[in-house]
């Protein structure tokens, strides 16, 4: 770990184990494979070190990662407010995982100022806000995932890691890295790899669980979106899809059922910049990918309140869908040169 002081995971693992009280483990807000696995993953290292811990998410999780559902108690806030915000108050200690700045945390973050437990951040997206007591950032990662088998190393925990603990951060790994299809130049990576191969997992079946575990109507929003809702931009390497909150109604839409739609159009050749616009009922959320080197994060941190990795980012924008298309369009030729160059 490049960026984090020997100090900050001496203090961590004192305060583990010193303290006997609850802990808490939250991941951000409509959480993906990584914030679920990170967050799981570190939970059972945990409760196998005789912690008493839950997982409190800002919201639903998606269907196609419910698999990993069963051993830990997850408290979904949305659905269970007073429940989770009992539970985060009366901890000892809050970890949060995979994001880096308290918004990603939705209605739960108006919490923060009265958590008296200590907060302890673990995230591998740059530049971190200041919103917890420690804070383990390490944007070279490939995904939270593989930095939490390194902290839990790095602890001596590792004796800790279980079969259960060993699915939850390949799931992470594995769903940062597009299927380890980038990202993947550090060769940490691949000595964790390694390492969780020796606890029996099923890769191949992890794999059929998230990818290959979607719904018809998932598929048909998919269809939609291809055929009538994606735009190509040739001039600037560019492509774009934006759904209305009445067409996702239209397919029945369920957390999760977008997940993966904004990588697609970089399927397309001499496309280098990929857009997804999800209408919800007070914002638009944007999803950008990109190949190469056009940076989405200083993109979207610029433009739309957003951030993360040079490939890529999420935002958000208070504007009606048609004009943040319209903003979006407008900005590209501002881009022209990185565009034709990534």
């Amino acid at each position: 770990m490049e960026n984090t002081d020997t100090k900050i995971l001496e203090d961590v693992l004192d305060l583990l184990t010193t303290d006997d009280g609850a802990v808490a483990v939250v991941p951000h807000s409509n959480p993906d494979g990584d914030a679920i696995g990170s967050a799981y993953a570190l939970a059972t290292v945990l409760r196998n070190a005789g912690k008493n811990v839950k997982i409190v998410t800002p919201n639903d999780y998606p269907a196609f990662l419910g698999w990993l559902n069963g051993e830990i108690d997850i408290i979904n806030y949305l659905k269970n407010k007073d429940v989770a915000k009992n539970y985060i108050l009366n901890s000892s200690l809050v970890f949060f995982v995979d994001f880096n700045e308290p918004g990603r945390l939705d209605n739960m973050e108006k919490m923060l100022p009265f958590i008296k437990g200590k907060k302890i951040l673990i995230d591998h997206h740059p530049d971190p806000k200041s919103f917890c007591e420690y804070t383990i950032s390490e944007p070279t990662y490939s995904s939270t995932a593989e930095l939490i088998y390194d902290v839990v190393k790095a602890i001596g925990w590792e004796s800790f890691i279980d079969k259960r603990t060993a699915e939850a951060l390949y799931l992470g790994m594995m769903t940062d890295t597009g299927s380890f299809s980038y990202g993947t130049s550090r060769p940490g990576l691949y000595r964790a790899l390694s390492s969780l191969m020796t606890y029996g997992i099923d890769t191949e079946t992890i794999h059929s669980l998230v990818y290959d575990n979607f719904s018809v109507n998932r598929f048909r929003l998919l269809g939609y979106c291809l055929q009538h809702k994606m735009v190509i931009l040739p001039e600037f390497r560019t492509a774009y899809i934006a759904i209305t909150d009445n067409e996702l109604k239209m397919f029945g839409f369920v957390p999760g059922d977008t997940e993966g739609f904004v990588n697609v159009p970089l399927s397309i050749h001499n496309i280098v910049f990929s857009a997804l616009f999800i209408e919800k009922e007070n914002y638009i959320k944007a999803s950008f990918r990109s190949k190469g080197s056009f940076p989405v994060n200083s993109f979207s941190a610029s433009h739309f309140s957003g951030g993360g990795h040079l490939n890529a980012s999420g935002g958000e924008s208070k504007g009606s869908i048609e004009k943040v298309i319209e903003q979006f369009t407008q900005l590209l030729p501002q881009y022209q040169d990185l565009l034709n160059n990534a």
